[in-house]
C-alpha cells in the first residue's frame, strides 16, 4: 500500500473528514517530538510541545497554502511552539559561545569512527547531538535527519539561509569537538587509564 501525498490527506481534513488527520499525525509525530525535544530538554514538556503542535496546526489547517512542503509548515509550528513554552516557563535556548580560532581534529575523529559499528556510531552522535546547545541541536536535526534543505530550514527558523549555512557550519565544528572529547574518554576508559 502506497503512503498518500500529504495534500491529499490536507484536502480530505479540510473537507471535514478529520480521521485523515490521524494519518498526518501519526506520519510526523516522531519528527515534531524529536524538534520540541532538542529544544525544550525535557520528554515531557516535548510531549505537551509536540500536542500543542498538532493542535494548532489542525485548526490552522485551512490556511496553509501549500507554498512549502507541510512538514516545513509543521517544524515551523513546532519550532516556535517550543520556544513559546521555554519563554513561558521561563527558560531560554542553551547557547555558547564558539571560538572559532580553535583548530578541531576532524579528520582523526572520522578515522576513529569508521572503525565502529554503523549501529554504535549513531549512538554516539545521537548522545552528542544532546550535548549541543538548543538551536545548534536543532539546526543539526533538521538537516542531517530530517533531510530538510537551507532553504526549508530558514522558513522554519526564520533566519536568511546564508544565517542557517554559517550556524549549521558552526554546529558541525562544536559537534565534532564534542564527539571528539566522548571518543578521547572511550578510549582511554578502554586501555584501563583514568
Amino acid at each position: 500500500m502506497s503512503q498518500k501525498p500529504d495534500e491529499y490527506l490536507i484536502k480530505k481534513v479540510i473537507r471535514g473528514e478529520s480521521n485523515a488527520y490521524a494519518e498526518l499525525v501519526d506520519r510526523y509525530k516522531h519528527m515534531v517530538y524529536t524538534l520540541a525535544l532538542k529544544i525544550v530538554k525535557n520528554r515531557e514538556d516535548a510531549e505537551e510541545v509536540a500536542q500543542d503542535t498538532f493542535i494548532k496546526a489542525y485548526s490552522s489547517l485551512k490556511y496553509f497554502k501549500g507554498d512549502s512542503k507541510f512538514s516545513t509548515w509543521l517544524y515551523k509550528i513546532a519550532y516556535y511552539g517550543s520556544l513559546d513554552y521555554l519563554k513561558k516557563n521561563k527558560r531560554r535556548v542553551e547557547t555558547t559561545k564558539l571560538d572559532i580560532s580553535e583548530e578541531y581534529k576532524i579528520a582523526s575523529m572520522d578515522d576513529a569512527l569508521d572503525g565502529m559499528e554503523a549501529k554504535e556510531r549513531a549512538e554516539i552522535i545521537k548522545h552528542a547531538i544532546q550535548e549541543l546547545p538548543g538551536e545548534d541541536a536543532v539546526l543539526i536535526t533538521l538537516y542531517y535527519f530530517e533531510m530538510l534543505s537551507m532553504n526549508e530550514i530558514s522558513k522554519v527558523m526564520g533566519l536568511a539561509p546564508n544565517t542557517v549555512k554559517v550556524r549549521l557550519f558552526r554546529g558541525r565544528k562544536r559537534l565534532a569537538k564534542i564527539l571528539e572529547n566522548n571518543l578521547e574518554k572511550e578510549i582511554i576508559h578502554s586501555y584501563g587509564r583514568k
